[in-house]
C-alpha cells in the first residue's frame, strides 16, 4: 500500500506503484493499492473538503482491511 498526499493519478505514489507492479509483480501477495486524494485540481482550503480530499487514518485503515482480505 503506498499512501501520499497527491492526486491518485500522476502523483508521485502514482510513479512508486508503477516501479513495485513492474519489478516486483510476481512477487506480490495482491495488487498495489494507493489511498491518495482525489483527481481534482486544486487542494481546498475549507475543513469540510478537506477532510474528504487527504488521506486519513480511516482511509488509511479501510484500504488495509480491503488488502488483507485480499
Amino acid at each position: 500500500m503506498v499512501v501520499y498526499e497527491d492526486n491518485l493519478t500522476g502523483g508521485f505514489g502514482a510513479e512508486i506503484s508503477a516501479i513495485i507492479s513492474e519489478h516486483a509483480f510476481d512477487d506480490l501477495d495482491g495488487p498495489v493499492v494507493r489511498v491518495a486524494a482525489p483527481d481534482i485540481p486544486a487542494m481546498p482550503f475549507n475543513t469540510p473538503q478537506e477532510e474528504f480530499f487527504m488521506p486519513n487514518p480511516e482511509k488509511i485503515a479501510t484500504a488495509m482491511r480491503k488488502l488483507a482480505s485480499y
